[in-house]
């Protein structure tokens, strides 16, 4: 319990003091945002500094704080520790420099702001890369409320019928201009979203039933089938700490903010919210249920998981609500995942969105490509879509910390998160059963041998990705101006 408030207390503070410093290194002025310089009222539309908050907290929470967090409870309390400095000094700093740079650059989404700041290269790569992961993005958030649907509904109406109407949905969703449903359903499913994670959050807190790990009782690795903290944590929880597909996210926002001081509180203020989110089910995970293998035998990132501690809770009422609120939050993410994917092609190939016809051409091939990847196990896309998620958050990264250098502000507080998560996704490349761990599987290495390998390869490919970005940079890299 003490540990948890300690937790939470660090990500407000977070928030109040760490984010003035990197919104005080970027410089945000009064110059004329995107959605003011290129009004379309399709996808740059001006909203209200509240509502676009809300929805980007809707759009980035998705299954990720909620599913990802739980699995992360199986490590044990060091989960916490991931979240709340993953959070403050990563995804904090990773949401507020992909919204702030896309606003610099006309609102430019992700493959283009990699492209002009780390070269043409990294521009082909994360254009095919951001559009595929946008889609499995898309995938995974309409298979998750699906099952959950099927849970809440009558038999007769199983997943695959919620998915056909989620996807339709989609559809609808994803070429209409922004301010038709996103802009105005979502500022409500974001205040659902909030009230939810408050109520599982209090009860968790407050009843003395249920019993919050604490620090002093042992940062250990409890996960039941020995699964190492380095670097499957930081994988398994993403959307809670930092997470790639924010990155396609802020960009989208860039568009309706019309003040660039309105950055700070809208993408460093969701992140820390999701973090928020992300510490509720987390303790929620460890608490509800005796202990770690408890958890795993009930599911850990599952949909009956998240209704059972619901419906425990909070009752039907309110469990019927918590359901609808998961339910929802994925949802928004899918169908904003698809229009974030729309706008990537359309920067690609430079066509115009303002027409319904443009639109269209680009969103049916999408949706198509998603139908088509629903019909794989979703656990495979999940494990791949992890991996390809926090990829992404190191280019982003990278890519931050080149454009403050360029800029001749203090690119440390991106280096830093950028070097780290280069370090993550690297090792679980080299260790993960669905990457290089399946070949070492294959030719009969144990993991006591390619665990270290593992390790090492990361560490080396970290430094190789400091040593890279310093020797192109120059003294200027480390300029704490």
């Amino acid at each position: 319990m003490v540990t948890f408030a300690i937790c939470v207390t660090a990500l407000v503070l977070g928030f109040l003091f760490y984010s003035k410093y990197v919104d005080k290194v970027f410089g945000p002025d009064d110059r004329k945002t995107p959605a003011i310089e290129f009004n379309d009222g399709a996808d740059y539309v001006p909203m209200k500094g509240w509502r676009i908050f809300l929805i980007q907290l809707l759009n980035i929470a998705g299954l990720g704080p909620i599913f990802g967090a739980l699995n992360g409870a199986l490590f044990g309390p060091v989960v916490y520790l991931w979240i709340v400095f993953g959070t403050i000094f990563a995804g904090g700093v990773h949401d507020y420099m992909a919204g702030m740079i896309s606003m610099r650059n006309s609102g430019q989404s992700v493959s283009e702001l990699t492209g002009k700041y780390l070269g043409h290269t990294m521009l082909t790569i994360m254009r095919i890369f951001s559009v595929v992961l946008l889609v499995m993005i898309g995938v995974v958030f309409s298979r998750g409320p699906a099952g959950l649907l099927d849970i809440l509904t009558p038999i007769e109406n199983d997943t695959t019928f919620w998915l056909w109407i989620i996807i339709a949905y989609y559809f609808v969703a994803t070429f209409l201009p922004i301010d038709k449903i996103i802009g105005k359903a979502y500022p409500v499913f974001g205040i659902a979203l909030l009230v939810m994670a408050v109520g599982v959050g209090g009860v968790i807190f407050f009843n003395h039933n249920y019993h919050m790990p604490e620090f002093w009782n042992g940062l250990a690795n409890t996960h039941p089938q020995g699964i190492p903290v380095w670097p499957f944590l930081f994988i398994t929880v993403a959307c809670g700490a930092i997470s790639g597909f924010h990155a396609t996210q802020s960009p989208m926002m860039s568009r309706c903010c019309t003040s660039e001081r309105q950055g700070r509180k809208i993408f460093y203020g969701a992140m820390v919210a999701e973090g928020i989110i992300a510490l509720v089910w987390a303790a929620a995970g460890m608490s509800f249920y005796e202990d770690a293998q408890a958890l795993l035998a009930a599911g850990a990132g599952v949909n009956a998981v998240v209704y059972q501690i619901c419906s425990t809770t909070l009752g039907k009422v309110g469990s019927i609500l918590a359901i609808l609120g998961v339910i929802a939050c994925p949802i928004t993410s899918g169908d904003t995942a698809y229009r974030s994917a729309r706008l990537t092609l359309a920067d690609w190939i430079h066509m115009d969105q303002k027409s319904i016809r443009n639109r269209l051409i680009l969103t049916i091939p999408l949706l198509l490509a998603g139908i088509l990847i629903c019909q794989l196990d979703y656990s495979v896309i999940w494990r791949y879509f992890s991996w390809s998620n926090q990829t992404l958050a190191m280019i982003m990264l990278w890519t931050a910390a080149s454009y403050l250098l360029q800029n001749g502000r203090n690119s440390l507080i991106c280096i830093v998160p950028a070097t780290f998560m280069s370090a993550v996704t690297m090792t679980y490349f080299m260790s993960a059963s669905e990457c290089m761990g399946l070949l070492w599987n294959r030719i009969g290495v144990g993991s006591n041998v390619y665990g270290p390998v593992s390790i090492i390869t990361g560490i080396v490919f970290a430094g190789f990705c400091l040593v890279l970005f310093l020797r192109k940079a120059g003294k200027k890299a480390i300029s704490l101006t």
